[in-house]
């Protein structure tokens, strides 16, 4: 899979602010007081109420490699169409593009 556009321009740009953000994404990405799926529907929940389609595709895929079944990213769809309306509602429903 090739890098995000940011990724790369992180690396060019800003290696420290990229470091910086690989530490928060690792974070994200194990078990805490959250499962990491957990985590990782909450990521797919914010990027639909910002209206990242994209993201939320991406994210969605993360999810389903860490065991969320597909109840739980629909029902995580109907937690953006709650917190964010019809906008919610579209953008989230890019987690289901395959």
């Amino acid at each position: 899979m090739p890098k995000p556009f940011f990724v790369e321009a992180l690396e060019k740009g800003d290696p420290e602010l990229l470091s910086q953000m690989n530490s928060v994404q690792e974070f994200a990405g194990r078990d805490g007081a959250l499962p990491a799926k957990v985590k990782t529907l909450m990521s797919m929940l914010g990027d639909a109420i910002l209206g990242h389609g994209d993201g939320v595709k991406a994210i969605a895929e993360r999810a389903r490699g860490q065991g969320a079944t597909e109840q739980e990213i629909a029902e995580t769809v109907r937690m953006a169409f709650v917190c964010a309306g019809m906008p919610g509602l579209v953008t989230g429903t890019h987690a289901f593009r395959k």
